[in-house]
Formats: C-alpha cells, structure tokens, sequence
C-alpha cells in the first residue's frame, strides 16, 4: 500500500517507485499542495549526451511538470571543471571550456522530449551554474560559506570516505565539490524560488548539505527558508548490474549516439524481472495497465517487453520511430528478414571483389569488441551471415550480398547490415 499524500506529485512518485529518501517528506507534501513550486536536478556536462542511467532523473522533472510545478534542469559547466567524486576511485578527467560548452549543447537535445521549456508559470528553464560560480571570489566565498562546513562532517560521506577507504587520493579541488552543490541550490532559491532538489540516492549527502546551507545563511539573516531535498533508489537490473550498460557500452538518449532500433531492442532486451519496474518508472502507462501487464507470466511477458520498448521508445523518439523500431524487430525475430531500420554501414562493391576481411564491420557495427571475440562466437555458431552460421573465419564476396546488402548477426539478438554500393 502507497502512503497518503495530498500532494499529486509525491503520490506519483511512491506509486512509481521513484522515492527512496526525503529530508521531511510531511513538509514537502504541504508545500506541493499549496501551489506551484520549483525543483532542480544537477547534471554535469562530462560528455555530449546522457544515457540511460539518467533517464529516472529526467522523468522526475516530467512528472514534477506533469503535476503543475516548474522543473529547472541545471547543467554544471562550473561544476564539471572541479568533476563530482562520488562513486569514483579515482578524478575524473578535467575538460576545457570548449568541451564543456560542446557538451552542453549535446545534452540539451535529451530534454526536448521529456519536458517543456518556456516562460509560462509551469515551463521548464535550463540554467548553467557557471554564471555564478566563475564569479565567485574565493576568499568571499570561504568566509560566506565555508564557515557553514565543518571537515569532521564532510569526512563522514560516502563520497569522501570511499576514496580513502580504498587509500585512493581525493584533490582539495574534488574536496570543493560539495561546497559548490550546496551553493547551487542557495543561489538558485535565490534566483528561481527554488525550493526541492532531487537526485539519486548516491547524491544525498550533497543535497543535505544544500538544504543545511540555505537554513544556516537563512539563519544569520533572521530568515527561515524552506528547502527540501529528495532522493531516488540507484537503479540497478534484478542481476545486480548498474542499469544503462550493455556488452556495447552505455545507451545514450541522443539519437546519433544511440538509434531508435537500438534503443527499442535495449528495452525489449530486459530480463523478465525487470520488465515491472521500468514499466512503471520508465513509461507513462497508467498503473492499472502497468499492473496488468506486470503479472503476466511464461512467455506472454515478452508481449509486456514489446509494450515497454514501444512506450520507452515513444518517449524518447516518438511514435513513428517506435513503430519503425518495432516493426524492424518483428521482421528480423519473427520473419528472419532483414529490417531497413537496423544498424547499417555502407561499403563498395569493389571493395568486396578482392573478399573484404570478416570481422571489420562486425566491429564497425558494434556488434564485437574484437578479432577474438569473432573468433569465439564463430566456434559457438552464434557469427551469422544472411543468418547461416559460419564453420569457420572467412572473407565476405560479392556473394554475399543479397538485394544489394548483406545482414550480419551476433546470436539471435544482435543485428546490423552492410549496405552495398555499386
């Protein structure tokens, strides 16, 4: 049973299962339910599209817009220069100003589809803390704030105390972070009225500290000031690995990182105990549906794992491309035909006149890391062409290539073509 609260947002999240810690859940609620409120999640630009890791953060800030409030997506280009520690053994590599910039930009695009930007009441605002942070005066800001921090806390959190448990060093400059994300959520109440920061569960620590430090300078100011901080359980599959990452890598929301097939058969790809959790966290299904669907057994949960790639996919690259993607997997699983939207990459015919070497563009695909792994799928029968498997290593010809393209395949699951041109 979901507990009672008055607030749609917060019932939304118990029911999703979105909710793992909150700083005083009775407070939050009664300030949801007056009126439309502000939240932000954090998101440092380290590469030029997210994955699928920061897809729950991502649909917080959807269901906090769907329930009337405004979502303000920050990105740290000040934040990224220093790198977060947390979850890390070692420092993050440090970025220009122009990789940062560039990264951004990239990010920016996963949003469009997830939540709404304007100047309405409600509209989503993205805002970058380098605009305050590279102001900041050192000196100042020690004497303003960093009186507020005491070393004998900060040692305690998880961040710090997994780098020194593992005798890793931790930089002053990574040692800084922590005050910076706290400073981000002040100088965004400031700016924005801003009154809840959410993230996962790993990032508890840092938003506590916020939340402590606009009640300490609310303080010294005769002020009380609310501020809320809200968290979300680590998302990990039922086998226990970090959710988002494939034998291939990460599954990015940019469409030219990761395309919408790919995307879609990541999805289907789930294991059958997981299907119930990303249904309700990663669709906007309605929970009786989610409900029905999440209790289907034997083989009819692969017709629940066909609906959460659709709706997964639909979210991210709308529904024509969801049904592309769905139609391409019922032609290459259910047919053994070879879907146009699949991966592909284009070679010459000539090039395959002289026998182009076999693994290449298996590799080109991301379908193998390497030669041997080539080599180890060929003795389990699972490297196909056109879907027969091969005896043994050979190179592709000219007569391979069926109505001008050849498929290639890992397994049963794993699949790409090679366009052929004259």
């Amino acid at each position: 049973m979901t507990a009672e609260f008055r607030s749609d947002f917060l019932r939304t999240l118990d029911e999703r299962g979105f909710i793992h810690q909150c700083t005083d859940m009775t407070a939050l609620d009664e300030k949801l339910s007056a009126g439309t409120q502000s939240a932000y999640i954090g998101f440092d630009a380290t590469a030029d599209s997210l994955h699928v890791g920061s897809l729950v953060q991502i649909m917080l800030l959807h269901h906090f817009q769907a329930c009337g409030h405004k979502p303000i997506v920050l990105m740290g280009g000040g934040t990224t220069k220093v790198g977060d520690p947390t979850g890390k053994d070692e420092q993050r590599k440090l970025l220009s100003d122009g990789d940062i910039e560039a990264n951004i930009a990239g990010i920016k695009r996963a949003f469009e589809p997830f939540v709404r930007f304007g100047d309405g009441e409600s509209d989503a605002i993205m805002a970058n803390n380098d605009d305050w942070l590279s102001e900041l005066s050192y000196i100042h800001f020690l004497r303003d704030y960093g009186v507020h921090f005491t070393i004998n806390r900060m040692l305690t959190f998880d961040s710090v105390k997994l780098r020194l448990d593992r005798e890793q060093p931790m930089t002053f400059l990574e040692f800084n972070y922590m005050l910076m994300q706290a400073y981000d959520f002040l100088e965004l109440q400031r700016r924005h009225e801003c009154v809840l920061q959410m993230g996962g569960s790993d990032q508890w620590g840092n938003i506590v500290n916020g939340v402590e430090l606009i009640r300490r300078v609310g303080a010294t100011q005769g002020e009380e000031r609310s501020s809320f901080g809200l968290t979300t359980p680590l998302v990990t599959t039922s086998s226990g690995k970090k959710m988002g990452k494939t034998e291939n890598g990460a599954v990015w929301l940019n469409a030219d990182r990761t395309s919408a097939y790919d995307y879609w058969q990541f999805w289907r790809n789930s294991d059958d105990a997981d299907v119930g959790k990303w249904l309700r966290r990663f669709t906007l299904l309605p929970m009786d549906e989610v409900r029905r669907l999440e209790a289907l057994q034997g083989s009819e949960i692969n017709d629940a794992k066909k609906i959460l790639a659709t709706e997964a996919t639909t979210l991210l690259h709308g529904a024509e491309a969801a049904a592309n993607a769905a139609a391409t997997a019922q032609k290459v699983f259910e047919q053994g035909a070879a879907g146009g939207d699949l991966p592909s990459i284009t070679a010459n015919a000539a090039d395959l006149g002289d026998g182009l070497a076999l693994f290449a563009p298996f590799q080109e695909l991301g379908l193998i890391q390497s030669n041997g792994e080539g080599r180890r799928h060929i003795k389990a029968g699972a490297l196909k062409i056109n879907d027969k498997s091969l005896s043994e290593e050979r190179k592709l010809s000219p007569d391979d290539v069926v109505d001008g393209q050849i498929k290639l395949s890992i397994g049963k699951k794993k699949h790409g073509l090679i366009k052929v041109q004259a």
